[in-house]
């Protein structure tokens, strides 16, 4: 239940609602605990098998992302509600009730005994947080000002056309970040990777302290 409503819990903690407030939707909860069922306790695997035939995945997986795009969505409207001009947090909050999960990941590694700090997403994003956050970015762009002129349908049928596809795209095609290419760009723009290569092809690789520690001395 920590991650299936794990976008809610965070997004009521960040804007200061009650976190269990979630859990009040009992038909959520109790689709939710047939399908934990089906999935864990089915005869035979039954349940697992179903869910893990490719075209029942793939439908599943492409109602996941409509209900993503949903989730951002709703989490960007509840946010200009409480801050109507802080689009920061329109935008983190319309990221974090996307991609929920991905958040609490490591507090639920945690409960079951597995700690592992390298996976916090704060620190190694996933290609869902990116596409949260740029689907925020867009909707905040769509209602706070009139750059965007196409309608708010639109404007939501295209960002649920670029989550579905995408994760299709991973599914089948084995697509992981489409993100990679253009943060190399610009890292190597704006962040030094230009400067660093024409240093390395000129000048040769800067020492390190461990490259001067490991020369022998002179006795």
């Amino acid at each position: 239940m920590l991650v299936i409503f794990s976008g809610g819990i965070l997004g009521n903690l960040l804007l200061g609602e009650p976190i269990i407030a979630p859990l009040k939707a009992n038909n959520q909860l109790l689709l939710s605990s047939i399908v934990w069922y089906l999935i864990f306790y089915s005869p035979f695997d039954v349940g697992y098998k179903f869910f893990k035939f490719l075209p029942v995945k793939v439908i599943c997986a492409a109602l996941k992302e409509i209900y993503r795009a949903k989730k951002v969505h709703d989490g960007v409207v509840h946010a200009s509600k409480i801050y109507p001009s802080a689009y920061v947090i329109m935008i983190i909050v319309g990221a974090v009730k996307g991609n929920g999960p991905g958040f609490v990941k490591i507090l639920e590694r945690l409960f079951r005994g597995v700690w592992t700090p390298p996976v916090v997403e704060f620190l190694a994003p996933q290609f869902s947080t990116k596409a949260c956050l740029l689907a925020s970015f867009i909707y905040v762009v769509d209602k706070q000002s009139d750059f965007i002129t196409a309608p708010a349908s639109i404007v939501h049928f295209g960002i649920v056309l670029f989550f579905v596809y995408f994760k299709l795209s991973s599914m089948l095609l084995g697509i992981t970040d489409p993100f990679v290419p253009f943060e190399n760009l610009f890292c190597a723009v704006f962040m030094g990777g230009l400067v660093d290569a024409f240093q390395e092809t000129f000048y040769g690789k800067p020492k390190t302290e461990e490259t001067e520690a490991e020369k022998p001395k002179a006795d």
